[in-house]
């Protein structure tokens, strides 16, 4: 809760909480959770309390710390993990994602400092296990008693027993818990960000400051509209045949991307890229009127750039068609203009998408000025475009994954450990980069 807090997410999914032990009140065994609770203004979506605890105390210690709770349902009986109902009540319950997202929005907007404690039943079809499972936990807590184990043995030893009596079932159930409450809790996140980003759009004398801010970051990269196509059915049918399923509509490019989550941390950086002028533009525009996009450009014989993606029912990718030669029209001449913003930026971020002659350009003159570069990959074909010239030296960062790291060193000619990350640290760390270059922080931060 407490690192959630300190980097911006205001929704934290868990399984289950501490809370108050069983005769609590004589051994003041108490989870920290609970004084978390009260002191971070983090919402945490749970299966409620394991029936381990004393449940209805830890709901009279949350009410002590000024913890907002409720259940995520149509009533407000208070889970207690395995099974949905406790016999206790929560104050409060909410229906939807949305009226979670406005309770939690409100409870921040009191700035008590204080959290909201979200508890969701484990799914319906689960229930009828997480009985049998709670036989279980009971018995299991009386032999605790009966053989004498107290303090910290207690859970270890409740847990396993339970594991054994149940025959793993508790841990089929627990996975289905956590998944759930991932589903609820990225829902409610979703519904929190919408409510945020209505109500607290950058007003324009702001983005104005912002986009005069000289040593502003630059972001170099494509911007695409993606659709996705989602079949309802696991296997695709070919040869004509209309597939039944979804299709949604999202922003993407990895290069608009980097901006607009820069954007929403409030560091405003100076987007340059490519557009067309169609409606695919002016959808664009709208979705990031909270990004500096002066240097977009406007170009009415290009097609803003398109991705399709079909992905089956269970998320496999299928097949993906883009329409992206727009970004071949972020060159090295249109990019010059911005090269005294490119001279003073704190960081300049490239993405794989742009040709090589401008990635060129950028790291030349960023290297001149001793201006970081970080360099996202975008995907396997694109990964080796920096170290097909020397333009690789004015690297300070790069997040590929094992494939495109890969890329990166077939193009310098260095071996690849196969399946040994360890070994590609040490390429990286010994072989790509000297002693000397290793003096001057060149780091590539490998992200797999």
């Amino acid at each position: 809760m407490m690192v959630a807090h300190k980097v911006g997410i205001r929704v934290f999914v868990t399984g289950g909480i501490g809370g108050v032990h069983r005769d609590g009140q004589r051994t003041l065994d108490i989870s920290a959770d609970l004084t978390e609770l009260g002191r971070t203004p983090v919402a945490v979506v749970s299966a409620g309390v394991k029936s381990i605890l004393d449940i209805g105390c830890t709901l009279e210690y949350l009410e002590t710390q000024g913890v907002c709770v409720a259940t995520f349902g149509k009533t407000r009986d208070f889970p207690a993990f395995f099974i949905p109902q406790s016999g206790f009540q929560a104050p409060y319950n909410v229906i939807t994602e949305e009226e979670a997202a406005q309770l939690i929005d409100s409870a921040c907007e009191l700035g008590q400092g204080s959290g909201v404690l979200i508890a969701v039943p484990i799914p319906e079809e689960h229930a009828p296990e997480g009985f049998l499972i709670e036989e279980a936990v009971q018995q299991s807590v009386a032999e605790a008693r009966a053989e004498g184990i107290l303090g910290k043995e207690v859970t270890p030893f409740i847990l396993q027993r339970v594991m054994e009596l149940t025959q793993g079932a508790s841990l089929s159930a627990n996975i289905a818990l956590i998944k759930n409450n991932a589903k609820v809790g990225s829902r409610i996140a979703c519904a929190l960000a919408r409510r945020r980003h209505g109500k607290h759009a950058i007003p324009s004398e702001l983005q104005t400051e912002k986009q005069a801010n000289p040593t502003q970051p630059v972001v170099i990269g494509g911007c695409n509209i993606d659709f996705i196509a989602k079949a309802n059915n696991d296997i695709m049918k070919f040869g004509g045949v209309t597939n039944p399923g979804s299709v949604y509509q999202s922003f993407g490019g990895v290069g608009r991307n980097l901006a607009d989550c820069l954007s929403r941390l409030g560091i405003a950086p100076l987007f340059i890229s490519a557009i067309g002028q169609d409606g695919h533009a002016e959808a664009f525009l709208h979705n990031c009127s909270h990004m500096d996009t002066s240097a977009v450009a406007r170009l009415p014989s290009c097609n803003t750039a398109t991705y399709c993606v079909v992905i089956t029912g269970t998320g496999e990718l299928c097949m993906g068609i883009g329409d992206m030669d727009i970004h071949q029209q972020i060159t090295e001449q249109y990019t010059s203009q911005f090269e005294e913003r490119l001279r003073s930026a704190s960081l300049v971020c490239l993405d794989g998408n742009i040709p090589v002659s401008t990635l060129d350009y950028v790291c030349r003159v960023a290297k001149d000025h001793n201006v970081p570069v970080w360099y996202e990959p975008t995907d396997f074909n694109k990964a080796s475009k920096p170290f097909v010239s020397d333009s690789w030296r004015a690297l300070m960062y790069t997040s590929p994954n094992l494939g495109e790291l890969r890329s990166m060193n077939e193009a310098l000619g260095l071996p690849v450990p196969a399946g040994n990350f360890q070994a590609l640290d040490f390429v990286f760390r010994h072989e790509m980069f000297p002693a000397s270059q290793q003096r001057q922080s060149h780091r590539i931060l490998i992200d797999i």
